[in-house]
């Protein structure tokens, strides 16, 4: 695409100070920028030319992936749709947005820009992302008194994911916990993104710091699930943290978090499923998010049980006592449940 050319070429005649924008881990290396990866962190895997003919040519040596800088800002902003690293490019060069060319009849755009599926822009999104353990996501649900995030793989940390302001328009990087949404055969359909504020560790200050991306309906992020078998007893949750509340004090029962009340009342069950505990919050969304599963459970055999918070969801509970929270739980399991999945006391 000649837009493409036109915006590397640009970019390339910045090299440098594209480097030290985007890769600001790195250093000046003679004609080269050395940083760790595409992630920004520090080491000296990967080099950029900075001058001559090659100059915004990358390599990672570790990984052997290499390109310009337009595949260099994709890589550091989880993006995907071409338009999206064109209009990040166009921000940082401070170039206005071209008008859409259009055909000799003059009635249609030509060349329009062709989007990737969501579930492939969810799982190359979440393929970029690295592990909780040591970073601000981790930080973020100690906070919310969820520990051990790190052990679970459907949580990722992303340092720099792309955030678009849906009102202005405006973009930015900003650090985000991810959550793999997955079919029944493991399969990432979607993303669920936090995104966080680096100062306080919480929730950043944007307008809508929780999207997802990708394919939800019927399908939710994963804990605690078998590599192979039946799942006889599981619980289906509403939201992230409400749903890791739960699986912080009974680490060894499989749980879901659909995301939202209506996702909830859509999952999907696994087969081989035969008692479902349902997790909603204390609203009118969740109270109708249980009735709609119970009955779906039950026209394919499952038991339907209800998990109810003693506030407004687990998290809260969590968050004000864990051994009540233990003791709420254990009066609502049955009692086979209770024996194997909670502690005799504390929370962990």
């Amino acid at each position: 695409m000649r837009s493409a050319s036109e915006l590397a070429n640009r970019l390339a005649r910045n090299a440098e100070a594209v480097c030290r924008h985007y890769l600001s881990a790195g250093r000046r290396a003679g004609n080269y920028w050395i940083v760790g990866d595409t992630a920004n962190n520090k080491g000296r895997s990967l080099y950029v030319q900075l001058t001559g003919p090659r100059a915004g040519r990358w390599t990672d040596a570790a990984t052997a992936e290499y390109g310009d800088l337009l595949d260099l800002i994709l890589e550091t902003c989880g993006l995907v749709d071409f338009r999206d690293i064109a209009e990040e490019a166009r921000r940082f060069l401070s170039l206005p947005r071209p008008a859409p060319a259009t055909s000799r009849r003059g009635d249609a755009p030509t060349n329009p820009p062709v989007d990737r599926p969501a579930n492939e822009r969810a799982r190359r999104l979440f393929s970029m992302a690295q592990s909780l353990e040591g970073t601000l996501a981790e930080s973020y649900l100690r906070q919310r008194g969820i520990l051990r995030a790190s052990e679970h793989p459907a949580l990722r940390y992303h340092q720099t994911c792309y955030y678009r302001d849906l009102a202005t328009g405006r973009t930015s990087r900003l650090p985000a916990l991810l959550a793999a949404v997955t079919d029944t055969a493991g399969t990432v359909t979607g993303v669920h993104r936090t995104w966080l504020d680096a100062h306080s560790g919480g929730k950043a200050p944007v307008d809508d710091p929780r999207r997802a991306l990708g394919s939800l309906l019927g399908n939710a992020v994963r804990f605690g699930f078998p590599a192979h078998g039946p799942v006889p007893v599981m619980t289906a949750g509403e939201g992230l943290e409400s749903t890791l509340s739960l699986v912080h004090v009974m680490p060894k029962m499989p749980m879901v978090s659909a995301l939202t009340a209506n996702h909830l009342a859509a999952f999907d069950p696994p087969p081989g499923c035969l008692r479902l505990y349902i997790a909603a919050d204390a609203d009118d969304a969740g109270r109708s998010s249980i009735k709609r599963l119970s009955r779906r459970a039950q026209a394919r055999g499952i038991l339907p049980l209800v998990l109810r918070p003693d506030r407004n969801d687990f998290n809260d509970d969590l968050l004000l006592d864990p051994r009540q929270l233990i003791t709420s739980l254990r009066a609502q399991l049955a009692p086979e449940d209770a024996d194997l999945f909670l502690p005799l006391e504390g929370g962990g």
